[in-house]
């Protein structure tokens, strides 16, 4: 099939069968003239980061609720927005969309840059974004390519070398397919694809629109593919955090703007956040247990212990909230984890 061909096909299934998304134009609304808003589509985009489309949309719809503009989130509070972010993780991207947010009302009057070369410029975006918003916001020929597109293309082409190493070989097989024409939908078309045809486990290959010239299907290997290399094993690391209770306040602190959780507010820690230290008062603290928590590159095991702090007691670190106030879900998911584990010894009666 030659690839003029493929690009047809493609979007001739998407057109049948393009997945709803808070975030998209459909196509056929599309075909009607109907743009998509380039804030839409980058905020779509970040939270779709290492995330599924089902987590992500309460989160986008809550967003665009409250800052339903770009000037409107350039203006937001910090706090709201990493309050807001939280549960979502991979917390930097929500640095990173106040900095872009900010820079694009800054610089650029509240536009976004119409072209891949003018977004990849703004802070926080990179290739991956500033492709995504380019085709879909602005049809230009940029290659989209996430997970579910490198997967399509390692079958179409049965590309047996494993992940990660391969990836840019799969980059340039995407850029060999992107169309001049209508760019935007055959990114789109490609990602859903791979989400709902090509999937992980068991592709529906007879009912693929590229099903006759997908070369893994033909050598019977299409269920293999993408091969990745031998992952190793996460680090384990240990720590320590107190919950504290002073009166009808708690005690948190706000981590750096930098690193782990960077920006958001949670317990006090020893350090295995990279921004700890010691316990934050002098108290006869409980050992109730541990939670346990993945991150992206390590495996945590949290010790957690609470104490009720005298009124007027002094403490070291952190800041007193109300615990009418206080809202679980502002934190992130570890620190919900702990809370979760302490509340009920800390708060009887």
């Amino acid at each position: 099939m030659r690839d003029a061909a493929r690009a047809e096909a493609l979007l001739a299934w998407y057109d049948r069968h393009a997945r709803s998304m808070p975030w998209r134009v459909p196509p056929a609304a599309r075909a009607q003239g109907v743009q998509p808003d380039p804030y839409r589509v980058w905020l779509s985009e970040v939270m779709l980061q290492q995330t599924t489309v089902a987590t992500v949309r309460g989160y986008y719809e809550r967003f665009l609720g409250r800052w339903p503009r770009v000037a409107d989130l350039a203006a937001a509070e910090d706090s709201e927005v990493m309050a807001e972010w939280a549960g979502l993780g991979y917390y930097a991207r929500a640095r990173n969309l106040l900095k872009c947010a900010r820079a694009v009302v800054r610089d650029h009057a509240g536009q976004f840059p119409t072209s891949r070369e003018g977004l990849l410029a703004l802070p926080g975006i990179g290739p991956y974004t500033a492709s995504a918003v380019a085709a879909i916001a602005y049809d230009e020929p940029a290659t989209v390519v996430d997970g579910n597109v490198e997967r399509v293309m390692a079958r179409l082409f049965a590309v047996e070398a494993p992940m990660p190493a391969v990836k840019p070989e799969l980059v340039r097989l995407a850029e060999g397919l992107t169309p001049r024409y209508r760019p935007g939908d055959y990114a789109q078309a490609v990602m859903d694809l791979g989400a709902t045809i090509c999937t992980p486990r068991s592709p529906a290959c007879g009912i693929c629109p590229w099903h006759e010239g997908c070369l893994a299907r033909m050598q019977g290997i299409a269920a293999a593919l993408p091969r990745r290399a031998p992952k190793s094993a996460k680090p384990l690391r240990r720590g320590q955090i107190w919950i504290a209770c002073r009166g009808n306040a708690l005690i948190l602190e706000r981590r750096p703007e930098r690193g782990l959780l960077g920006g958001m507010w949670g317990f006090p820690g020893d350090g295995w956040d990279g921004a700890g230290g010691t316990a934050p008062a002098v108290a006869e603290w409980q050992v109730l247990g541990e939670v346990r928590h993945t991150f992206t590159h390590f495996d945590l095991y949290l010790s957690v212990a609470i104490a009720r702090l005298e009124p007027g007691q002094p403490f070291s670190r952190g800041s007193e909230v109300p615990l009418r106030d206080f809202r679980a879900g502002d934190l992130p998911t570890v620190m919900r984890k702990a809370w979760a584990l302490a509340s009920q010894g800390l708060l009887a009666d």
